[in-house]
């Protein structure tokens, strides 16, 4: 393994096994970035606190600017043997300036560099699933504009119960990720970011000299939230607490619900019993062995996907629960969970903006099951109430309608005036007709006030 941050203190070199059981390189790596800018952060506030020169500050702020770089260029290497993605990057740093990197180290805990890196990748990785988003959002109304003046049965159950605009259907999920996004930018707005814990007890570095260092070096690094940067406010709650990772993962798997929500309504539509719509083939896949197969695959992993993100949130949960305070150990293990719920939320994000424009709707089919007189029964009862005959008793005669079609196969629409009469004196052929028409039906309902 390549060298550590520690060891000192040891007589014996460490065990391969152990070795591999605790390298955490492969998963962490990911925070390359925001541990430099945090490295990058610290140098300054050694400047300011005296710790080291300025001659000495310029070397190690240039080396870090420019493995900085390395990283956004695509061109950082991380090294697999080295322990986790603080060690090769103060490794990469002893090579570059030689020993005046060491420096770096002063008044610093792995502890408190883990929970900047991790809060860091937090706060931006909520951005860029705010902005996916809105996208989203944004492609659900267009399409909804696009299929506003078709009506599709609605469901409880998975029975049919009234009829509904195909519009109103989609903007629910419109509604669903309004609040996905407004959960995300608000647990956003909760992450600080702080350093100043050490391993736990905190620094002797003065408070002033973190604030004062932080703001200006925010500043030269173009750092929009800059100002959200402080010296900790408990040293020991900042290495030991996780609760920004459960929340973030606990968002994430709200959103992947609802995303699995609209998979599965999409999944249903599709099949040939339903035949509502019709998905692209751009977004489907076919079989190996039936040669007519169009399967939605993609919705189906992202029906599937939700039992990961829920899963990486118990995860952390459960890792979290028995902790003694400060940092253990185990708290290594929360990043995995992390950035894999991030990346299945974006991934999710991205493909049903795209997948969604697609989609074609087969009015035909939805017609044929919009005749279906059941849909309607609520429609008839309401009229009764207008006539004055309680909600109750209105439910009664209209069950009774209903019972009395299906019974003797005749459809209520071919019922004489005369049969209808037997439920009620206020039912006949021309009311029948005027309450069994889905646009009718759907324009009836005034209580919606962002009904499309």
């Amino acid at each position: 393994m390549a060298k550590k941050l520690w060891g000192g203190r040891f007589s014996k070199k460490t065990n391969p096994l152990v070795e591999e059981f605790t390298s955490s390189i492969s998963v962490d790596k990911e925070l390359a970035f925001y541990d430099v800018i945090g490295s990058i952060l610290h140098i300054a506030v050694l400047k300011e606190a005296g710790l080291v020169s300025k001659v000495e500050y310029s070397k190690i702020d240039r080396a870090l600017k420019e493995i900085k770089k390395s990283i956004e260029s695509g061109n950082f290497k991380v090294d697999d043997k080295s322990e986790d993605i603080h060690s090769d990057i103060q490794n990469k740093l002893e090579n570059k300036i030689g020993k005046v990197a060491m420096k770096l180290h002063t008044a610093r805990s792995r502890n408190d560099q883990v929970v900047f890196d991790v809060k860091f990748y937090s706060g931006q990785s909520c951005a860029d699933v705010v902005t996916l988003i809105a996208e989203l959002a944004k492609t659900i109304l267009n399409f909804s504009n696009k299929v506003k003046k078709i009506n599709i049965p609605g469901y409880t159950h998975l029975q049919h119960a009234q009829p509904v605009s195909l519009a109103n259907y989609f903007l629910s999920y419109y509604e669903m990720l309004m609040r996905d996004g407004n959960r995300i930018v608000s647990f956003g707005d909760r992450i600080k970011l702080s350093l100043g814990s050490g391993a736990l007890a905190g620094t002797v570095i003065d408070v002033s000299k973190y604030n004062k260092a932080i703001t200006s070096a925010c500043k030269k690094l173009g750092l929009k939230f800059g100002e959200q940067i402080f010296s900790v406010d408990n040293s020991i709650d900042n290495v030991s607490d996780r609760d920004f990772v459960i929340e973030a993962l606990s968002a994430l798997a709200i959103i992947g619900m609802h995303l699995s929500r609209l998979a599965e309504d999409l999944i249903i539509w599709s099949t040939s019993e339903f035949g509502f719509i019709e998905l692209d083939d751009a977004f489907c896949t076919g079989s190996s062995l039936m040669p007519q197969k169009k399967n939605p695959d993609v919705l189906e992993l992202i029906r599937g996907n939700t039992g990961k993100l829920y899963g990486n949130l118990m995860s952390v949960l459960v890792m979290m629960k028995g902790l003694p305070l400060a940092y253990n150990r185990d708290m290594q293990l929360d990043k995995e969970p992390l950035f894999s719920s991030f990346k299945i939320i974006k991934d999710e994000l991205k493909i049903l903006s795209k997948l969604i424009p697609k989609i074609k709707i087969n009015e035909s089919n939805i017609n044929e099951q919009l005749k279906d007189e059941s849909l309607y029964a609520t429609d008839i009862a309401h009229y009764l109430v207008t006539k004055g005959i309680a909600f109750k008793e209105a439910h009664k005669i209209i069950g009774n309608l209903v019972r009395f079609s299906l019974n003797n196969k005749i459809k209520i629409k071919d019922m004489t005036n005369e049969q209808l009469n037997k439920f009620s004196q206020f039912l006949n052929q021309k009311i029948i007709n005027k309450l069994m028409d889905p646009v009718y039906s759907v324009k009836s309902k005034k209580s919606i006030r962002k009904k499309q």
